[in-house]
């Protein structure tokens, strides 16, 4: 080693202590840029540069340690293994029964919509469930426009009762984002295609059928086949002779009442022609598909939605979480 080589190595030894002794009282000691530069008698830019090569150079390594209660990695993986645009997992203490996770999962989805609607949204809402209730009841009220419209897309379902339960839903959601509503004022099941045509044809419902093209948000519940008891008691549209239907065609839930299997395949039958809502083209055609569902009665349904593609945003729970980790290996 000739004398230039030796001090240049030198310079870069005393380059590298200093850097080390930088990125040493900035990130463990907590001691701020203009103070450090005070310290050492070096001006603050060369400490900005020198922090700056820290971390190029691997000296300064950055861990994000997620708290109790965060399943950041649970939610990376799902949504690598499902080809998803973003998973939210809720904090419920490992329950798995609907109704004791359903505020988490309201909670956990209220959070999620008021951080990621930025305004011009026009969002598709489907009839009532019980965790899109618990979404909009959690959500707070924003002192500006979040979404240009909101549009239901699944006519009401059940008694009079429900149907005023998806009402609800979409006026609330309207008074928190404060958009403009339109709804579809009519039942989600009718007793035949023909029906169904007749009704298209009013203004009211025309109205809404229209929008769906149009929407860039969906915000749904996810459907098993087999309805919860609340849904039961509240009037539950689907009969237990479309359900047999339905069963034998390989249904195992829906999005909106669009069924398809385990793999996520559209299920074709008649009853399609007696639904009142959106098309499953429309549907899947809406960029940002949200659907907020957990608990065990609906883990394969939930599962066969990710692999069609029904949704591609899912906001769950961790033990509904765990399953959908699990059963992509």
């Amino acid at each position: 080693m000739d004398a230039a080589d030796a001090v240049a190595g030198g310079f870069a030894a005393e380059d590298t202590r200093l850097m080390t002794k930088v990125a040493r009282l900035y990130h463990e000691q907590g001691i701020r840029q203009p103070e450090i530069a005070r310290r050492l008698n070096i001006s603050q830019p060369r400490v900005s540069r020198l922090l700056k090569k820290a971390v190029a150079s691997g000296i300064v390594r950055t861990t994000v340690v997620a708290p109790r209660g965060v399943f950041a990695d649970l939610e990376d993986e799902i949504e690598r293994r499902y080809g998803l645009t973003e998973v939210v997992v809720a904090d419920t203490g490992g329950e798995d029964d609907e109704f004791v996770i359903t505020p988490a999962l309201g909670a956990a989805a209220a959070f999620y919509l008021e951080t990621t609607l930025t305004g011009g949204e026009r969002i598709g809402v489907s009839s009532w469930s019980s965790t899109l209730l618990a979404t909009v009841d959690s959500m707070r009220p924003r002192s500006s426009h979040e979404c240009e419209s909101v549009v239901q897309v699944l006519g009401g379902l059940g008694q009079p009762s429900a149907q005023a339960r998806a009402t609800h839903l979409v006026g609330r959601l309207v008074q928190m984002t404060g958009a403009q509503a339109t709804y579809l004022p009519a039942p989600g099941v009718v007793t035949s295609d023909a029906t169904r045509r007749a009704l298209l044809r009013e203004d009211s419902i025309a109205q809404a059928i229209d929008a769906f093209p149009n929407l860039t948000v969906l915000l749904a519940g996810i459907g098993s086949l087999l309805p919860s008891p609340l849904l039961r008691a509240s009037g539950n549209a689907v009969s237990a002779e479309d359900e047999d239907l339905l069963r034998s065609a390989g249904a195992v839930g829906d999005v909106c009442m669009r069924y398809f299997d385990a793999e996520g395949q559209p299920v074709r039958s008649h009853f399609d022609k007696r639904i009142l809502g959106i098309e499953a083209a429309d549907l899947l055609h809406i960029p940002r598909r949200i659907g907020v569902a957990g608990g065990r009665r609906k883990h394969e349904a939930i599962r066969a939605a990710l692999l069609g593609g029904w949704i591609n945003t899912l906001v769950t729970d961790s033990a509904t979480a765990a399953y959908l980790r699990e059963a992509a290996r």
